[in-house]
């Protein structure tokens, strides 16, 4: 979907054009979607539903803020499934990281945290929120260090990897009438589209992950691929299936 990047800003144009360049936006509008480069952050808008607002990644401020703090820790379901331990630390790749929301909850917690996404305009929004995050006084210092951006093919990238687990949320069509789907999401896989490949991705997952395999679904959704996880961990309105290869070690090598 090719998607056109706004500015009305002259002292950003010189940005905004290295934007296109780089993520291959256009400069002209069109009827549905559209990104805008503002002072504050670089956001994409659903033109023909303007009722729900602009969507950007913050992990400064907000709902992502309030978690990390208040979010109950490593009681989470998300570090349950993932396995941590108190003084390991863990690296997880994030194939299909979307907003960034659980690879921030997973960094805040102490893993080193490599985001995959292959849409430029989800990869844009990302980018542009880590910059922001890294220039922060509070969360600065260990964003830099445990968050990191690779732009492209999870499954390619998989295949050239080890890490010790590997985390998958793919995009999962959500019941019409749910209320639990977010404005946000509804504009952002309008833009990213659903992950058709998912079920694919497990299996170069489970190569990849030197321990576990973490997919987090829907409480509605099947298994993916059709495969039955070693445990589920259910939360109130997902679940997180988690594939065991072998034990996280006490003190990793």
């Amino acid at each position: 979907m090719d998607i056109p990047l706004i500015c009305n800003d002259s002292a950003l144009t010189q940005k905004a054009k290295i934007l296109r360049q780089k993520w291959g936006f256009l400069s002209t509008q069109n009827d549905h979607f559209q990104l805008h480069l503002l002072p504050e952050y670089l956001a994409l808008e659903q033109k023909d539903d303007p009722q729900q607002g602009l969507v950007f990644v913050d992990f400064v401020s907000g709902s992502v803020a309030h978690r990390r703090k208040f979010g109950g820790g490593k009681g989470q379901a998300i570090a349950k499934a993932i396995g941590l331990k108190p003084g390991v630390q863990v690296d997880v790749i994030d194939a299909t990281a979307g907003l960034g929301r659980d690879a921030f909850v997973l960094a805040s917690l102490g893993c080193n945290v490599t985001m995959i996404e292959r849409s430029p305009v989800a990869a844009a929004l990302l980018e542009d929120g880590l910059e922001r995050a890294y220039l922060n006084l509070e969360i600065g210092v260990w964003m830099k260090q445990r968050m990191k951006l690779h732009f492209g093919s999870a499954n390619e990238y998989l295949q050239t990897q080890q890490t010790d687990v590997v985390y998958l949320d793919p995009m999962f069509p959500h019941k019409k009438k749910s209320a639990l789907v977010k404005k946000e999401m509804r504009v952002f896989q309008g833009v990213v589209g659903e992950d058709l490949d998912a079920d694919s991705l497990l299996e170069v997952a489970l190569n990849a992950a030197r321990y576990r395999v973490v997919v987090k679904r829907p409480d509605y959704a099947p298994f993916l691929n059709d495969k039955k996880p070693t445990m589920s961990i259910k939360t109130k309105k997902n679940r997180f299936d988690v594939y065991v290869k072998q034990a996280i070690p006490q003190h990793k090598s």
